[in-house]
Formats: C-alpha cells, structure tokens, sequence
C-alpha cells in the first residue's frame, strides 16, 4: 500500500478530515479526533492506528509492528514494515481504528457531524 491508497482508504469514511501535524506527519481524523496517522516522507512508509488492547497485544508480537512511539499506552500500533500486513488487513485495522475513535465522540459532536 502506498500512500494515496491509504489516504483514499481514510477520507472514505464519513465525515474524515486530514490535516498534516508536527510539519511531515499526515493525519486522518474523525471529529478533530486522530485514527490514522502517517509520514509524508514517501521513501519511509509507516503507518500508525488506534486498536484494541488484545489486538494491540497481537500485534506488537509480529515483526515490523511497534508500538507507536508517544501514543502506545493508548493502545497505538506503528507499522514499520509496509509487510507485515497484507493491503486487506492494513485496511480493515484502519476501519476498525476509525469506529473506536467514533464511538468515543459524544453524542453532541457526533450528531453535528451529520448536519
């Protein structure tokens, strides 16, 4: 996966915005709220998700996934090797990052979301 294919990925779900943080670092967010961020180097692709505590823990074990520096207790993953996960499960962790962020926004934020 590069890096227009994750962005296509993110800005398909409703109501995700992208902003660039920190002056290389392209984030996909719901709400004002990060799910998926990466860098803009395109020589260094790494991707870095939110995910569940057991998945997290899956995840680590793998070789060329990390806990995501700043954010790990947070339950954040880096993916440091673009092969560690096929293009599906990139995609589907992504997905899943996306609706815990979500389902965490208050019921105000999210019901403006809609409007």
């Amino acid at each position: 996966m590069n890096i227009e294919q994750l962005r296509e990925i993110c800005l398909s779900f409703p109501h995700a915005t992208e902003d660039v943080k920190w002056d290389n670092d392209l984030c996909s967010c719901v709400g004002g709220k990060m799910f998926c961020v990466t860098g803009l180097d395109q020589a260094d692709f790494r991707v870095s998700f939110k995910c569940t505590p057991e998945k997290f823990s899956e995840l680590i074990e793998k070789n060329g996934i990390i806990p995501a520096p700043y954010v790990a207790r947070y339950h954040w993953v880096a993916v440091a090797d673009a092969h560690a996960l096929s293009d599906d499960e990139l995609e589907d962790l992504i997905s899943k990052s996306y609706l815990m962020v979500y389902q965490k926004l208050s019921q105000k934020l999210r019901k403006s979301l809609s409007k």
